[in-house]
């Protein structure tokens, strides 16, 4: 396929064919970074803040974390044992036997001097003494008691289980480089550098609404033919795991007034738009003719199951303001909708906001079941990722597939990804795994 996607800043995208998932992912990218170039050259600074190390998880640091020490700040024992100078060591059998002089203690240094024939008891991370170079973990030695120690010369090499000063990392070296996801272990980093509070990238404000005359919010009964919404609970959810600031404008209902005002109001508002449901090719279905008249939008079909039709463009700044706002319209289908967030939008928001890794973690499993499959088009298939017993990983489908079973989502860890050319899979087969969720 060519000549899909035709788009500059003045004028829309142009579809006349289903995209492949990766032409769509280009397409979203492409216009993003177009967005942040503007976005830079209109307020670079107002997009930078100071938060605390207890308000930074999953905010994207905006400049890198610099180290103010070294770590460690001075040689340490990596281990439980005993030190001494190594210069006594070979490659012999032989015994070699020390005198205990004292102990070293994490926190408080041994203040002394230690002979060529005398050894220190040291514990883990307590400092060096200078004329110590080597630490003999106790589990090594042929005897141990308060006063003598004795081990093989052979069992430990000259300088091993020594932490040397700045061999983590150096002062002025970055620690955390910009544009990363800050997790957990980032602001543990972070704090033992003595770092109270970081430079993270603005929080984006997104907009979600759902369109349908069909839905109903929680707590209102349900009539004939009507459905709960479930999709901004759903939008919701993956927006915090983000971090990022939500705007909720509820069920719009199925008319082109109603949909222009809430998509006039959120551009207003937010930095990002998405809503669910109005993107299929049925006679209610307005979203591309309220587009039309706000901004750009490249309506296309993608090759893909589930999650074919989908909406992305831009809403022009409405008056008062000078930002555009990013559009994503994804299916009704509650299972679509979380594919197509997953897949597109979760990697175009950490983009716009600044991150530097934007695609979730991908492994690979042995399909425990075989999988059906016609080669044209890519399948996200929902899939619990386990272990089998010769201890590889493995892989099953939550069993049916449709885009309207929200079980097959809730029971799922992950998705198994089918590329466009393949056909059917056969158990034993190795396949391409995206997890959901990281766990530090």
């Amino acid at each position: 396929m060519t000549d899909l996607i035709q788009h500059s800043p003045n004028s829309p995208i142009l579809l006349t064919a289903s995209l492949h998932v990766d032409e769509a992912r280009k397409a979203i990218s492409n216009l993003v970074n177009e967005l942040i170039e503007e976005s830079h050259k209109l307020n670079s600074a107002g997009n930078i803040e100071s938060v605390t190390l207890d308000q930074a998880i999953n905010r994207i640091l905006a400049e890198d974390l610099l180290s103010p020490i070294d770590v460690p700040a001075a040689d340490n024992s990596a281990m439980d044992g005993f030190a001494f100078h190594g210069e006594c060591l070979g490659n012999s059998e032989d015994v070699i036997t020390l005198k205990v002089v004292g102990t070293a203690y994490a926190g408080k240094p041994y203040i002394g001097d230690v002979g060529p024939d005398e050894c220190l008891k040291i514990m883990t991370g307590a400092l060096m003494p200078h004329d110590c170079d080597t630490v003999i973990p106790q589990e090594f030695t042929e005897f141990a008691n308060e006063s003598t120690i004795g081990f093989k010369q052979n069992q430990v090499k000259r300088g091993e289980n020594r932490r040397l000063r700045g061999e983590d990392l150096q002062i002025g070296k970055a620690a955390v480089a910009a544009g990363r996801l800050l997790r957990p272990s980032d602001l543990g980093l972070a704090a033992s550098l003595g770092i109270a509070s970081l430079k993270v990238h603005r929080r984006l404000k997104v907009a979600i609404l759902s369109s349908g005359d069909e839905l109903r919010s929680l707590g209102q009964p349900l009539d004939t033919g009507s459905i709960y919404d479930s999709n901004r609970y759903s939008l919701t959810g993956l927006l915090n795991r983000l971090n990022l600031d939500i705007i909720d404008c509820g069920i719009v209902r199925d008319d082109p007034a109603s949909l222009k005002a809430a998509f006039i109001d959120a551009a207003s508002k937010a930095d990002v738009l998405i809503s669910s449901g109005g993107v299929s090719v049925g006679e209610a279905d307005f979203t591309k003719q309220i587009m039309q008249e706000l901004g750009d939008v490249g309506f296309w079909k993608i090759a893909m199951r589930p999650g074919r039709p989908m909406a992305f463009g831009m809403l022009k700044p409405v008056q008062g303001s000078n930002r555009k706002t990013l559009f994503f319209g994804l299916p009704g289908n509650p299972v679509a909708v979380m594919v197509t967030f997953y897949q597109f939008v979760r990697s175009a928001l950490l983009q716009l906001n600044g991150a530097s890794q934007t695609e979730p973690p991908m492994t690979q499993a042995i399909a425990e079941t075989p999988i059906r499959k016609k080669p044209g088009r890519t399948e996200f298939q929902r899939a619990i990722l386990g272990r089998g017993q010769d201890g590889k990983p493995t892989v099953k489908l939550t069993g049916s597939q449709g885009a309207g079973i929200l079980r097959s989502m809730s029971e799922a860890n992950c998705f198994v990804i089918l590329p466009h050319e393949q056909g059917n899979v056969a158990a034993g087969d190795w396949l391409d795994v995206a997890l959901f969720d990281g766990l530090l």
